[in-house]
């Protein structure tokens, strides 16, 4: 069963993730949302930085949220969404430049997308796969400095949906 106010969280998370990058870009005369990264946007010399940062930190409460709610789904799996959602929350509060900031990115974009390995059913784990698809995408992009917005932006909004799909998906499915 899943609470009905882990529905919400979960439905908020996305809101506040992507409608947080489209205002904060928009808002920032030389933002390139193919090339530069979320992180930009929330970075200690960004513009309006507050809104990017105000974005991370709801999108990682409603994780911690959603995860509690989520009792269909295995403890593993509800125990590594929280952990992401903590880690999301502290993007906001380890900004770049901050040497903590790339570790908990790091483990932010890592457990958001391996969670629903851990969630028990044949179709989570290939939603997982997905998601560690679109990962090593990222991680390619990173690398090359080719795309790395965009990809990122691919990534970290599926990460942000998949917690409601699973919220709002028939608690059968996803028992354990």
């Amino acid at each position: 069963m899943t609470a009905p106010w882990a529905r919400v969280s979960s439905a908020l998370a996305p809101v506040a993730l992507i409608g947080g990058w489209t205002i904060a870009a928009a808002r920032t005369s030389d933002f390139d949302s193919v090339r530069d990264t979320i992180s930009a946007l929330a970075a200690i010399n960004a513009q309006d930085r507050w809104i990017m940062t105000t974005g991370l930190a709801i999108t990682g409460a409603c994780h911690v949220v959603t995860a509690t709610g989520l009792t269909s789904v295995q403890p593993s799996a509800r125990f590594t969404l929280a952990a992401g959602g903590v880690a999301t929350a502290l993007v906001a509060v380890f900004p770049q430049p901050s040497e903590t900031h790339a570790p908990v990115a790091t483990a932010a974009f890592g457990l958001m997308s391996v969670w629903l390995l851990l969630a028990g059913t044949r179709r989570s784990r290939i939603a997982g796969l997905i998601l560690l698809a679109l990962l090593a995408v990222f991680g390619v992009s990173l690398r090359s400095e080719r795309w790395v917005g965009l990809s990122e932006r691919v990534l970290a909004a599926a990460q942000s949906l998949w917690p409601a799909v699973v919220a709002f998906h028939t608690p059968r499915t996803l028992s354990h």
